[in-house]
Parts: structure tokens; sequence; C-alpha cells
């Protein structure tokens, strides 16, 4: 799980975790299809961008491929959760012999802390051309108020 904004010194490393894991992933397997190897990838996370403005955060997630039918977004005890699936091609489906498939294909879930500042009941999701944004408004600063009292 991430944070919306803490920067975390071993997100580094996760980072490059996530770079490698479809590298590893697409290693050919040995299957008896049409007597070829298949590359197949184990899991993916897509990727995210997240941003804040005065008013609200701002969470961008890239889903090529992928109607907004097959996404859900949620919010439980201050996690933002988006999990999907990517349905792989049917190679009967759309008469098509593939020779290589690098595109990954799957379940995935990316889960975030949201800070205190966020308003967990004013949320909003759109999903246009591939691209899911979420909005998360931030509730309204209360300003301390000052009360002189009298010393008698």
């Amino acid at each position: 799980m991430t944070s919306l904004l803490r920067w975390d010194p071993v997100r580094e490393l996760e980072d490059l975790g996530r770079r490698l894991t479809p590298v590893f992933a697409r290693l050919p397997q040995e299957t008896r299809t049409d007597e070829r190897q298949a590359m197949t990838a184990v899991d993916w996370a897509p990727v995210v961008d997240i941003a804040e403005d005065g008013e609200a955060y701002h969470v961008t997630v890239e889903l090529p491929e992928i109607r907004k039918e097959d996404v859900k977004v949620s919010i439980e005890n201050g996690i933002l959760a988006i999990s999907g699936e990517r349905k792989k091609i049917s190679e009967e489906k759309n008469g098509k012999r593939y020779h290589r498939i690098e595109r990954l294909y799957g379940s995935f879930l990316r889960s975030f802390s949201l800070p205190d500042d966020a308003d967990p009941q004013r949320v909003t999701a759109t999903m246009k051309d591939g691209v899911l944004h979420v909005k998360i408004e931030k509730l309204a600063e209360t300003k301390p108020r000052s009360v002189e009292i009298e010393v008698g």
C-alpha cells in the first residue's frame, strides 16, 4: 500500500521491483500452443500519478483497453482501492494468430492511504480514453477562533 503524500525512501526500491516484475514475468514458458513458446505475465499494476491542489487530491491511472465496467473504485477505512481486470485477447474471437503478446493481462489492485484531510464522502471518478481520474475533495478547513476571556 502506498501513501498519497509521504515520500518513503524504500519507494525507489518498490518502483524498481514493479518495473522488473514484468521483465521476469515475460520470460518464455513452455506450452503446447502450436509448438511455440508462449509468454505469460504473473500480474501487473497500472501506472498512477497522484497530485493535489488547494481543494482536492487527484489520482490518475492509465488503464488502456479496459472498460469502465471492469474497474472498481472504493474507499474503506481510509484506504482508496482501485481494482479491475484487463481481459486477455482470444485468438479464436478475433481470428488472428498471435506470434508474440507482450502486453500484460489479468487482475490488478492498487491501494493508497488517504491523508487525514481527505473527505471520503466527496469522491468522484471518471474514465475517458483509457485513463481513470479520481478526485478526492479535501475537508473544509476549520479555522481556530480566538475567544478573549475577561479576568475578574
